[in-house]
């Protein structure tokens, strides 16, 4: 069997390459600026999610936005009650788990921010400066990029399959 990759697929694998790495560099710059370090700007792999399989579930607005937005606040909230210890951080991410489940928002790298809000007992404007910023952010981003560059290789791809 013989596998075959044509330059379509090798220039648009490249351009998916260098686009993630331009909007990492640009979350670490906003991280700076909000004096967030970048281990706490949880993107990046929403960022892979998003970009590399849009038509998956976890990869719609709904579930990157609200994904972020819900996890982060069980982390909050937890921190707020425990205190930033690991088995509150634990208790957390399973929480937060639990929550985007019943709230339809599953998104996989979400999962991490109540660790990081725990861990590094953050406060509550970590929920809106980086995370639900850079969460519409990114769904703005990936929105153009799905909708006006990576569309002339893949036509029939559009983003998001859904908006909530």
């Amino acid at each position: 069997m013989e596998i075959s990759i044509g330059r379509k697929s090798d220039s648009s694998l490249f351009g998916h390459i260098a686009e993630v790495d331009v909007d990492v560099g640009r979350q670490e710059a906003f991280s700076i600026r909000m004096t967030f370090p970048l281990m706490a700007i949880p993107f990046a792999t929403s960022i892979v999610t998003v970009l590399g399989s849009p038509k998956a579930e976890p990869a719609q607005p709904r579930a990157l936005i609200g994904g972020h937005l819900i996890s982060t606040l069980v982390g909050l909230l937890i921190v707020k009650l425990c205190g930033p210890a690991p088995w509150a951080a634990a208790l957390a991410v399973g929480l937060a788990m639990a929550a985007m489940h019943l709230t339809e928002t599953f998104h996989p790298p979400a999962g991490i921010d109540p660790l990081v809000v725990v861990i590094n007992d953050m406060s509550w404007s970590f929920l809106v400066a980086p995370v639900g910023i850079g969460a519409l952010l990114l769904a703005l981003f990936a929105f153009a990029w799905h909708n006006m560059v990576a569309r002339g290789a893949n036509k029939a791809d559009t983003w998001p399959t859904r908006w909530w």
